[in-house]
């Protein structure tokens, strides 16, 4: 560290030279322990007239004129497209599309599955595995591809689905023609067990599996009587590994940590990596490496001390050095069980850093640490070992535990942004750091990168790592409760991995739009399947808290009665069984635009439309646009789909799509779009959060949820509204990554009842975000004080509305004496943020009529 090099010069050494040698690895046993105290997404389009290779260039804003577009370029030249659906407890056995007038057996006719369209969606909006922005579709091409609205689903293909039939160890029946699964909406001859495809309405054989005397019988056949099935099989790829009981234990676990930091940053992260490796089950394997100008590799083998072998952090590992730790005697990686002592003994012995250099300005080579713990969970090739490789089922866990930026060897930057070579050794920086997500994803690894502190973490070169391995980067206030919480859930994150995801749909169905975390996966199956025109994606992990936005538009007018969508989700479990989830969903088609519009689900409507706004904001020029744009789509959705208000210039909202506006509204002027949030870093972040999120989290990002505490812990639902904020009450107002616990001064000077209140709070944010990941911050604080700000910025300004149209949208009040709602009225401060009905009315809109 004495030979660090002055501030504002680059470290980045040029790559190492085959021939030139590397010293073996040095044995150094660190200082004794001592006690310390406890304390952004992926997206991607394509187009018929766009190469696929250019996924990361955002889309043009859309044009709100023209009915006739989508509003994002689209993912491939002839992709097909599912949507989502809740599914009913009983399945619905629904007919498809006419017989075909010729019959294989002249005796038995093509057999419908029984249907009942009365109760077909009744559950619609209830599954969390596909959501529809609406459950049916509009049979009128330039009705249906509105862009300000939109149609669209979202998938989310690591959800838990308890419920769902298995077939284990039988391949499906798939139709020859374009590739899709058979499925509960086909028509079946009875006679010979052909089977029509709901996709390309071609016939297909079933090698008489399906011949029956009855349809009746069909329902003893999961994927005849289930929109949704899995098909397992069982047969194990790979021949060294060994399966365990425990699928989070099977998946080890490499921390990277930094000993760049403060004291007072340290003591913090030790308490949180103490109460890391108490978490884990026994049986998770785990290795340890530290890295500032150097790289520590923490050996296992020494049980009453922390002994690290040593690399240079300025260039890549060599092949000799990794062979020297492969076949040494070293024990990188080892069970909780057998080294928990041991990962004590290491976290404690970790030192604050001495040197008198500012926290940007600290050597850091975090690539390089990267490389090598990919390296070592890899383990020897199969050609170096000469036997049999016992490799972990499922995702690997690489976190990097961050306090500053990567400024020192491969992928570093300078640590001044004055480098007269800056633009360049960031770009290049950017590829390195992708390139080795990208190595990552393919081994099977995924990349978390969790980041605290004061020190800028210089966000744009960190991301793509994290991004291209299928992981998250996210950023903390400090290394105490949050940061620990988000370092537990991380490692037992999903197990699942090589993933893919098919979507398949009706001709008249085109997918315009994929967001998500992943990537157009290039397969050619015109050699099984003759017209296979399915939309293929690759996942970069198969994550529940993940989920891919999917747009999509009419080719033309519709003149069936019903449209279908597949969606197959494909991947390799802990166990190393093959898992294919088939979904099938049938959307009738409606003339009548009310009846669209009755069906259109309002929340997940405005979550897509907000995954398609955000993929556009890269900059915080880019997001004042997207606030216009907002405007635009509003007040196009009123033009196309709502009414004249009779001798007025205003135009009223459709009233079938009345909470839409306010949650584009809370999406405008949130942490997304809006400055709440108050570094470009931070609201990167949110987005790259955003744009992978799941719909409950991404939801919850849009349009915060206020819960008031009652007596009794009770909790009341209120509208996010400013007027929550009573001063005898307490408010905990969910904004998905951020919860906040706010006190009124009244409730706050009553001693026992404030803490009770408080406690309440408490208990409800952690049930309220137990499995949530990023686990948001939890903040507290009483009317009044500076950070209550964050409170009240995420508020709707309703306070100066007239008074009906206080009571219409915020019923609560009702409830209030006159001498209350006066002092309450008196309470807020005048600022000029526009309230709903304000900004409705600045659009030439009337407020939509609260449900």
């Amino acid at each position: 560290m004495a030979n660090q090099p002055p501030p504002g010069y680059p470290s980045v050494s040029p790559p190492s030279h085959p021939n030139t040698p590397t010293p073996r690895p040095e044995k150094r046993p660190a200082l004794p322990a001592f006690a310390s105290p406890v304390s952004t997404s992926t997206h991607f389009t394509t187009s018929s007239g766009l190469s696929p290779s250019k996924f990361s260039t955002p889309p043009p804003p859309p044009v709100f004129s023209s009915p006739l577009r989508p509003a994002a370029v689209p993912f491939r030249t002839s992709p097909v497209a599912p949507q989502p659906i809740a599914f009913s407890s009983v399945p619905s056995l629904p007919a498809s599309s006419p017989p075909p007038s010729y019959h294989s057996n002249g005796s038995v006719e093509l057999q419908p599955q029984p249907c009942d369209d009365t109760n077909e969606f009744e559950h619609i909006g209830e599954s969390q595995f596909v959501l529809f922005s609406a459950h049916k579709v509009l049979k009128q091409k330039n009705k249906a591809n509105v862009p300000s609205l939109g149609f669209g689903a979202l998938v989310c293909p690591g959800r838990e689905i308890s419920s769902c039939p298995q077939i284990k160890q039988r391949d499906p029946h798939r139709c020859q023609n374009c590739g899709a699964y058979a499925n509960l909406y086909c028509n079946i001859l009875l006679g010979s067990g052909q089977w029509q495809c709901v996709i390309c309405k071609k016939l297909n054989g079933s090698e008489g599996e399906y011949v029956a005397q009855s349809r009746e019988d069909h329902l003893n056949f999961p994927e005849l009587s289930s929109p949704l099935v899995d098909y397992v099989q069982t047969g194990n790829r790979n021949p060294g590994y060994i399966p365990v009981s425990d699928m989070r234990a099977s998946a080890p676990v490499f921390l990277v940590i930094d000993e760049c930091l403060d004291e007072e940053h340290l003591q913090h992260l030790q308490s949180s990596l103490h109460a890391f490796v108490d978490f884990l089950p026994p049986t998770t394997r785990i290795g340890i490496i530290s890295y500032g100008r150097t790289i520590s590799v923490y050996d296992f083998c020494e049980g009453s001390m922390a002994y690290a072998d040593v690399l240079p952090g300025n260039i890549s590992p060599t092949q000799e050095s990794l062979k020297a730790m492969i076949y040494g005697t070293g024990i990188y990686m080892s069970s909780i069980q057998a080294s928990v002592s041991v990962a004590h003994t290491i976290f404690s012995s970790l030192r604050p850093y001495r040197l008198n250099y500012p926290e940007a300005s600290r050597d850091r080579c975090l690539g390089a640490a990267v490389e090598l713990a990919l390296a070592l969970i890899q383990g020897p090739s199969a050609e170096m070992s000469r036997g049999v490789v016992k490799r972990s089922g499922g995702n690997c866990r690489i976190i990097v535990c961050a306090g500053g930026p990567n400024t020192y060897g491969p992928g570093s930057v300078p640590h001044s942004f004055t480098h007269p070579n800056y633009p360049y050794i960031e770009k290049t920086a950017l590829k390195w750091m992708e390139n080795i997500g990208r190595e990552a994803h393919r081994n099977g690894t995924v990349v978390d990168i969790l980041c605290a502190g004061q020190c800028p973490v210089r966000v744009p070169v960190l991301q793509p790592l994290a991004k291209a391995s299928g992981g998250v980067l996210v950023l903390h206030d400090d290394f105490g409760e949050a940061f620990g919480t988000n370092l537990q859930r991380a490692s037992i994150r999903a197990a699942e991995s090589y993933g893919f995801m098919e979507v398949r749909c009706s001709d008249d169905i085109l997918v315009t739009q994929v967001i998500g975390p992943g990537e157009e996966a290039h397969v050619d199956t015109h050699e099984t399947f003759k017209n296979d025109t399915s939309l293929s994606i690759q996942m970069l992990s198969i994550e529940e808290t993940q989920s891919f936005s999917i747009s999509m538009e009419t080719k033309g007018d519709i003149k069936s009665d019903h449209v279908f969508f597949q969606l197959v989700v494909r991947y390799l479990n802990v166990y190393q069984a093959d898992i294919s989830r088939v979904v099938t969903v049938r959307l009738p088609t409606v003339d009548s635009v009310s009846a669209y519009l009755d069906s259109v689900k309002d929340e997940v409507a405005a979550v897509l439309i907000a995954k398609r706004t955000l993929l556009q904001a890269k900059t915080s020029s880019d997001a004042i646009d997207m606030r216009v744009m907002i405007d635009e789509r509003v007040k196009d959705i009123a033009l196309k789909f709502g009414s004249e208000v009779p001798k007025s210039k205003l135009r009223r909202f459709p009233k079938e799509l009345s909470s839409l506006p306010e949650n584009l509204f809370h999406l405008r002027r949130g942490p997304l779009l809006g400055n709440i949030v108050g570094h470009e870093d931070e609201r990167s972040v949110l987005r790259n959060l955003f744009l992978n999120a799941s719909f409950d989290l991404s939801l919850r990002m849009v349009a915060p949820r206020c819960l008031m505490h009652r007596e009794g812990g009770t909790f009341e639902e209120l509208p996010a509204y400013d007027l929550a904020m009573q001063s005898d009450a307490a408010v905990v107002l969910d904004h998905g990554t951020d919860v906040f616990i706010w006190l009124g001064a009244e409730l706050a000077a009553q001693e026992g009842e404030s803490a009770a209140a408080l406690a309440a709070c408490r208990t409800l944010a952690e049930e309220l975000t137990e499995f949530r990941f990023p686990a948001p911050r939890i903040l507290a604080f009483k009317e009044g004080s500076s950070q209550a700000r964050y409170f009240v910025s995420r508020l709707i300004p309703a306070h100066k509305d007239p008074p009906y149209e206080q009571e219409a949208r915020f019923p609560q009040l009702r409830s209030l004496t006159a001498d209350q709602r006066a002092k309450l009225k008196s309470s807020f401060l005048f600022f000029d943020d526009p309230s709903l009905c304000e900004w409705m009315r600045s659009l030439k809109l009337v407020p939509p009529e609260p449900i």
